[in-house]
Order: structure tokens, then C-alpha cells, then sequence
């Protein structure tokens, strides 16, 4: 049985960055968790990093992104770059089920086991089920209203589990 779960969004604007998550997890069409966490802080709380996908795959992707800032001195760029080269190489990494946002103060990353390393041209990440509609939110939010990062993630997310049945509305915001 599938698992389907999540809205992760990341939103760059005025000098905040804001990574914010639902609670939501589906198995089938029942939901059998609302408030997962699936949104978390690494390397002495200076990278906040979002999944979705498998849990297990995610969690292992955590530990192994926080393995690397200790290698690389909390060089989120090199650490980015060297955990996507492993999880797209490694026999069993590259059979895992997830995308992976993290977040420093200088830059913003999507990963994925596919060996890609995106950094967005707006400032804006969003991934899950839910990402295309937080994602539009959270466009045309920075580009019409004065508010500012956090509470454009909120808004996003608010309007994602209005429309994705496999978003709620137990929303994470971490902040830096």
C-alpha cells in the first residue's frame, strides 16, 4: 500500500528564510497520523531541513545530511552536493523515496536521490503533494502583499491543505 503524505515549503523573502510543514499522513485513503514532523533542524539548529516520501528513507537522509555538515564544517552548499552524489550512487540509498529540502542562511536546496541539487531562481521550494498549490501561494503572495516570510509559508500552507486531501492543517514553522 502506498503512503502518501506532505506539503514541505520554503520560502526566501526579505532576509528570512522559513521552511514550513504539515502533519498529515496517509496510508490508502485513510489518514493515520496528523501531526508527523517532518520538518527539522540540523548542525546545532543553522540548517532546517523538510521531506517528504518515506519516513524511514527521510529520516536516514537526515542523518546523513547531518553527517556531512560535520565533515564539511556546516558547509551546507558541499554537504548538499556530496549527500546527493551518495544517495544517487549508493546501492541502497538510490532506491529511496523522498525529496529533501534544506535550508541555511545563504542558500536554499532541493535534493533528490536522483542526483539533483536545485536552487531556486524566487527563493521558493515547495515539495509533497501539496507543493505545486503552496508553492503557487507563496508566488503570488510575495508578489502582492507585504507579509513577510513566515507568514507566506503559513498562508501557503493553509491554502495547500484547502485543496490536497493528503495536506492538513498542523503546520511546523521553523525559522532562521
Amino acid at each position: 500500500m502506498k503512503i502518501r503524505s506532505t506539503t514541505v515549503i520554503s520560502v526566501r523573502h526579505n532576509g528570512e528564510v522559513v521552511v514550513a510543514g504539515d502533519g498529515q499522513v496517509t496510508m490508502g485513503s485513510a489518514i493515520i497520523k496528523h501531526q508527523a514532523r517532518k520538518v527539522r533542524r540540523l548542525y546545532n539548529g543553522k540548517v532546517i531541513t523538510g521531506f517528504a516520501g518515506a519516513t524511514a528513507d527521510a529520516l536516514t537522509l537526515f542523518d546523513k545530511l547531518e553527517q556531512k555538515l560535520e565533515q564539511y564544517g556546516g558547509n551546507l552548499k558541499r554537504s548538499a552536493v556530496e549527500l546527493a552524489k551518495d544517495w544517487r550512487s549508493d546501492k541502497i540509498l538510490r532506491r529511496f523515496e523522498a525529496l529533501m529540502i534544506a535550508v541555511d542562511k545563504d542558500y536554499s536546496f532541493l535534493l533528490s536521490g536522483t542526483g539533483d541539487v536545485i536552487e531556486p531562481d524566487n527563493g521558493i521550494i515547495a515539495i509533497g503533494s501539496g507543493g505545486p498549490y503552496a508553492q503557487s501561494a507563496a508566488q503570488a503572495l510575495i508578489e502582492h502583499s507585504n507579509l513577510d516570510a513566515e507568514a507566506i509559508c503559513r498562508v501557503s500552507m493553509g491554502i495547500a491543505s484547502s485543496i490536497c486531501i493528503y495536506t492538513n492543517d498542523k503546520i511546523i514553522v521553523e525559522k532562521l
